[in-house]
């Protein structure tokens, strides 16, 4: 039986294909979810990267999306996902710096509400996997949102927070700052080092996607198991 705390996206998603008024949306949650108990080793992991044009879903918008199918032993490439689609607003030379899409990269790219079928039919049935989930989920859902008119919700393993459980007292206390320790970091390249996994191109949606499907393997043969509970980790 789940513990109280672990949360039962299976029957989310059953309530939500009822409750859902879009025949996208009720056939995202029509496919599914795993049950909380079901073994890492049996779940269809699907790691998820979005770039954006800034940290706010409000304000900012998505420009690209990564998607890679996985498992603990394997990364099928071949089945791999990559979008660049154009914003509402204008690109600003912060985001072109940052994530190197520039106004010709999307001056002929389809709009996300274009793409939206395909992007929650090749969603559907999987756990997404993503390193910090407030930027995958909140920017989807927002785009979600203004699409059709109701939200996404869908379960992820945040690799972040699974370093975050690693790694409670990041930031060292006087003592350690006086004997010049440096704070842990967990962002992904920083994490991927921990598990002597190589750098990648930071900030492609599909390589970051790539980066985070790599940094689970690593987390779940260092820390876990193949057998624990998919329940453990999502959120």
């Amino acid at each position: 039986m789940n513990s109280p705390t672990t949360l039962d996206w299976a029957a989310r998603f059953a309530e939500l294909a009822t409750s859902a008024t879009d025949p996208r949306l009720q056939a995202f949650y029509q496919a599914g979810c795993v049950a909380a108990d079901t073994p890492l080793e049996q779940v269809p992991l699907l790691a998820l990267d979005v770039e954006t044009t800034g940290l706010d879903a409000n304000q900012h918008a998505i420009v690209s999306l990564g998607l890679l199918p996985f498992s603990l032993q394997r990364i099928r490439c071949g089945d791999a996902r990559y979008w660049v689609v154009k914003p509402a607003s204008e690109l600003s030379s912060e985001s072109v710096a940052f994530h190197r899409i520039t106004h010709s990269d999307i001056r002929h790219a389809p709009r996300l509400g274009q793409i939206l079928d395909e992007l929650l039919s090749a969603m559907a049935g999987n756990v997404m996997v993503v390193h910090y989930r407030a930027i995958e989920r909140g920017f989807l859902d927002q785009a979600v949102r203004q699409q059709l008119g109701e939200g996404l919700q869908f379960p992820v393993i945040d690799t972040m927070q699974l370093e975050a459980r690693l790694y409670p007292n990041r930031q060292p206390g006087w003592l350690g700052r006086l004997l010049g320790r440096q704070p842990i970091s967990i962002r992904l390249a920083d994490s991927r080092l921990r598990y002597n996994l190589p750098l990648y191109q930071a900030h492609h949606a599909l390589t970051d996607a790539l980066a985070t499907a790599e940094l689970l393997q690593a987390q779940v043969a260092t820390r876990y198991t193949a057998d624990t509970p998919v329940g453990q980790l999502w959120s």
